[in-house]
């Protein structure tokens, strides 16, 4: 296994870290944005309230995008290991 085979297994990885996490923190971010535009808007500093939101929309992107999210996951998975006969020859 050479140094190039071990940085396109560590790229690979990461764009598969950045896909499967990028809608879960975009939601965060997006619904964290409103709940504080809402609270500096109604001066309402409350903690639970930007939390509760937050947790229900990442939970809802998660069941909507997870089969998607799987899917990927175990392509990337399926070839790494269908890879690996390359590798150690």
């Amino acid at each position: 296994m050479n140094s190039q085979a071990v940085l396109g297994i560590a790229q690979q990885a990461l764009v598969v870290t950045l896909l499967l996490s990028g809608p879960l923190l975009l939601t965060a971010l997006v619904v964290g944005l409103v709940v504080s535009i809402f609270q500096a808007a109604t001066q309402i500093n409350e903690a639970t309230l930007s939390f509760i939101p937050k947790l229900l929309a990442v939970f809802a992107v998660l069941v909507i995008a997870g089969p998607w999210m799987m899917g990927h996951m175990v392509d990337y998975i399926r070839t790494l290991f269908s890879s690996i006969p390359q590798l150690v020859a």
